[in-house]
């Protein structure tokens, strides 16, 4: 797979390019992950050397990140069963990357940060202490059992025996 195909590539170079104006807050381009682990960034900017991209950078540690990272690095991770890191197909934000960085901080993941939308839609004023939210709501459930391709991800033993 192509990482970054040219519309994309342009995109992103766009976004560079007017970084310096007064309250620039693009929302991310692209999403890249590890298919096999929680490694995930989210890439609004590339410079002009065309390797270096700035966005959010989480690499399941609990502390996601703004900065930059090399998108040769990210294309030669390899990983077992001769994948790598991919790009989300399907992925699309209207919300700026600020308010990314805020929710992955808060949940502690940007795979925890990609439910909060979804949540708040569907409670309401819930999670402003109006309502109690469910058990099994996304944010008090934690991460989506189901992998990046629809499929069933296994089930992890659990701590009470």
């Amino acid at each position: 797979m192509i990482l970054l195909p040219p519309e994309l590539r342009a995109a992103l170079r766009a976004n560079a390019d007017i970084a310096c104006l007064s309250g620039h807050d693009p929302a991310p381009v692209v999403r890249f992950f590890n298919p096999l682990g929680a490694a995930t960034w989210l890439a609004t900017e590339l410079d002009a050397d065309g390797d270096t991209l700035f966005g959010l950078a989480d690499l399941g540690f609990g502390c996601p990140e703004l900065g930059s990272f090399s998108l040769s690095e990210l294309e030669g991770i390899r990983l077992p069963f001769g994948l790598g890191i991919e790009r989300d197909l399907a992925f699309a934000t209207i919300h700026p990357l600020s308010r990314w960085a805020e929710w992955a901080r808060t949940t502690g993941s940007i795979l925890w940060a990609e439910r909060l939308p979804e949540a708040v839609a569907r409670l309401g004023d819930g999670l402003a202490g109006d309502a109690e939210p469910s058990p099994a709501d996304p944010i008090r459930a934690g991460p989506p059992r189901a992998d990046r391709h629809g499929g069933d991800a296994p089930e992890l033993p659990s701590d009470d025996g």
